[in-house]
């Protein structure tokens, strides 16, 4: 080993060997994965040094996990509040629950072990190429001390409070992602169907006036961040689009999950006298059940939260 810093690393999944070739090019990676396979290839990487169980973690004092599984990260922080120094910090990369984070951080806790996430929005490839993005969640004193590490990881870090706020805003986003994805393998099998040039609807979805940009810059972005609900597109007008759609969807054979679950949406925004608002008051709904405002300020939003 050099005299570089050590940086322990707990998981070399798909992810976990990439971020831990990250780490490689500025510290000594000490790496534990159970998988003998996994830790042989990790052990073929420059300045990474597998363990076959965290008992011979040595001379480490931060700790980042990139672990499958939300069980598999409180085991962990189990054994490394034995392990590690008072003072010593983890870094949860795993993409698990906020509930999880913090639970890991009072287990930590109790040894005067610190604890921030560094949830990865990107993918693997974009870990493998240097573009991949973390949101941060911890106490600022333990973020700062991090930033290296961090930065070692990934160039982009947005920070967004206390342990919790940064997986909940991977988690929300991943759920968003799936969804969507529903929605556009339906759309794609439905002009597919009617002999749609499959790259043409790609293009359109693409525009800023597609339908997959604009709900966002304009309707969430404009109308729901404002609260501004008169006039655009009224609600009946977009309930008959969507109607049009599943029967879109029924002449052509193509069964839709995502689009029939939405309509629901807009006739419960119906029943509740909203067919002149615009269609983007379906936000209000959930405003009424959760009892929360949906309203942000969306003109001064950072775009980036270093």
């Amino acid at each position: 080993m050099s005299d570089r810093r050590r940086v322990g690393l707990c998981g070399l999944g798909q992810m976990g060997i990439e971020i831990a070739r990250r780490l490689a090019a500025s510290y000594d990676v000490i790496a534990s994965d159970p998988s003998a396979e996994r830790r042989d290839l990790a052990a073929q990487i420059a300045g990474i040094t597998v363990i076959a169980s965290l008992d011979d973690l040595d001379g480490v004092d931060v700790v980042v996990l990139s672990l499958p599984t939300p069980a598999i990260s409180r085991s962990c922080c189990g054994q490394l509040s034995g392990l590690l120094p008072a003072g010593g910090l983890v870094i949860e990369t795993s993409t698990v629950l906020p509930d999880d984070t913090r639970a890991c951080a009072g287990i930590l806790a109790q040894q005067g072990i610190r604890f921030i996430e560094a949830a990865v929005l990107s993918g693997v490839q974009q870990m493998a190429g240097g573009a991949a993005t973390l949101l941060v969640g911890g106490d600022e004193p333990d973020v700062a001390d991090a930033r290296e590490v961090l930065e070692a990881i990934a160039p982009r870090i947005e920070t967004y409070g206390a342990v919790g706020t940064g997986m909940a805003a991977k988690v929300v986003n991943n759920g968003v992602a799936h969804a969507v994805m529903v929605v556009l393998i339906e759309a794609f099998a439905m002009a597919k169907a009617q002999g749609i040039d499959l790259a043409q609807l790609a293009a359109i979805f693409a525009r800023p006036d597609g339908g997959l940009i604009r709900p966002l810059t304009h309707r969430v972005m404009e109308r729901v961040a404002t609260g501004d609900f008169e006039g655009g597109m009224p609600m009946d007008a977009a309930r008959k689009d969507s109607t049009l759609a599943l029967a879109l969807g029924q002449a052509s054979g193509v069964p839709l999950f995502a689009t029939q679950a939405a309509q629901s949406v807009y006739d419960l925004a119906l029943a509740q006298g909203l067919d002149r608002s615009d269609y983007s008051a379906i936000a209000t709904l959930w405003e009424d059940w959760s009892q929360l405002s949906l309203r942000f300020d969306a003109v001064n939003a950072k775009e980036d939260h270093r």
